[in-house]
């Protein structure tokens, strides 16, 4: 795995110098906005706290008898305070989704992220010891992958483009993409080839319906475990 600061206007976009003969990009993509804000961010679950906060100060409010005023000036502040964190989330989200894009060739994983650094990621194939896939929804899913034992990388660093809770041991992640049963075609294939197996796929939505409490599945690639998380 190395890494690059990239200060310079990128020959490529994405990467941060022209790719040596032979190497070739098989897919770019970045984030799906949306996706990043309800699963990285948790959004969602920022809206639903404030909407609940909102709801129990009102019914709290009714039963305490206060005025009309007093309950305007209380609720009406928990919906501003509410208002303003989605839109802190929101703006986030953007940015992630502006300062990122997700490379794979023929030869590794690069991922170019940072929102006030930029910094260039790369993961060659021979690094990658195994693949997880989240699906998020029909189209976006996480593609999250190990490195080697030796492989040293900053959880911090890599955030939100990170497998969550992993803090002992990141695994990178490409966050919330679309089209993602293309994009785990793409690279199960190319795992397949650097590690001489015959080729095999990534698990899909269809094929991995497990329960609500495991939606991470993954396979063997190579000598490598590829383990359900």
């Amino acid at each position: 795995m190395t890494h690059h600061d990239d200060f310079h206007k990128e020959p490529i976009p994405g990467l941060p110098a022209h790719l040596p003969e032979g190497e070739e990009i098989l897919w770019q993509g970045k984030p799906e906005r949306a996706a990043v804000g309800r699963n990285a961010l948790h959004s969602r679950k920022v809206g639903i706290y404030f909407a609940a906060l909102t709801a129990w100060k009102l019914a709290a409010g009714i039963t305490d008898g206060k005025s009309l005023s007093e309950l305007a000036f209380s609720v009406g502040g928990t919906i501003v305070l509410g208002a303003l964190a989605l839109i802190i989330l929101y703006g986030i989200s953007a940015l992630i989704v502006r300062t990122t894009i997700y490379t794979i060739t023929n030869k590794r994983v690069v991922m170019r992220i940072g929102i006030a650094l930029p910094i260039t990621f790369q993961f060659p194939f021979t690094q990658i010891t195994s693949a997880d896939v989240k699906h998020l929804d029909d189209t976006v899913g996480t593609l999250v992958f190990s490195l080697k034992e030796h492989t040293k990388i900053s959880w911090l660093v890599l955030w939100p483009h990170v497998r969550p809770w992993k803090l002992g041991k990141p695994q990178p992640a490409l966050r919330a993409i679309a089209d993602i049963g293309h994009v785990t075609e793409i690279l199960s294939h190319q795992l397949s080839i650097t590690h001489a197996q015959a080729p095999v796929s990534l698990p899909t939505k269809e094929n991995t319906k497990r329960p609500a409490a495991s939606p991470v599945s993954g396979i063997n690639i190579g000598g490598a475990n590829t383990s359900t998380a």
